[in-house]
C-alpha cells in the first residue's frame, strides 16, 4: 500500500511541476526520468524482473524520444550529435533487454549524465535568451 501511495504522490509531483515549468526544466526532467528508469530497470535485470525490465526500458525508451523530438534540428551540429547519441543509447537499451545484461545500460546512464551535467550547466541568462528567442519564433 505505500508503494501504491508513493507511487501516485511522485506522479501527481511530477505533472505538477511539469505544468509549471519552462522548457529547460522540463528537458531536465525528462533526463532525470530517463536516469531513474534505467536504474530501475538494471535492478529489475538483478532480479530477473522480466516485467519489470521491459517495462522500465520501454519507458526510458519513450523519454528518449521525447528528448529526440524537443531538438531544434535547425541548430545543426550539436542537435545532430544529440539526436544520433540518443539513438545509440536507444540501442543501448534495446541490447540490455535482449541480452538480459546491465553493462549496456551503465553505459546509457553515463552518457546521459554527462548531457545532463553540461545542460545543468547552462546559465540562467542563456536560459532566458534562448526562451526569448523561441517565443518570438511563436515556438512555445
Amino acid at each position: 500500500m505505500y508503494n501504491k501511495s508513493l507511487g501516485v504522490y511522485k506522479k501527481n509531483s511530477l505533472e505538477a511541476e511539469l505544468s509549471v515549468a519552462d522548457p529547460h526544466k522540463v528537458i531536465q526532467l525528462l533526463m532525470q526520468g530517463f536516469l531513474e528508469r534505467v536504474a530501475q530497470a538494471k535492478g529489475a535485470i538483478e532480479r530477473s524482473d522480466y516485467q519489470l525490465k521491459s517495462d522500465r526500458i520501454s519507458s526510458a525508451n519513450a523519454i528518449l524520444n521525447g528528448l529526440k523530438d524537443s531538438l531544434d534540428m535547425s541548430q545543426g551540429e550539436i542537435s545532430e550529435r544529440l539526436f544520433s547519441l540518443y539513438e545509440y543509447m536507444g540501442e543501448r537499451l534495446l541490447d540490455a533487454s535482449v541480452k538480459m545484461e546491465v553493462s549496456p545500460l551503465d553505459e546509457s546512464m553515463k552518457l546521459m549524465l554527462m548531457i545532463k551535467e553540461s545542460w545543468d550547466k547552462i546559465p540562467d541568462q542563456e536560459k532566458q535568451k534562448a526562451y526569448t528567442i523561441r517565443q518570438s519564433l511563436g515556438d512555445l
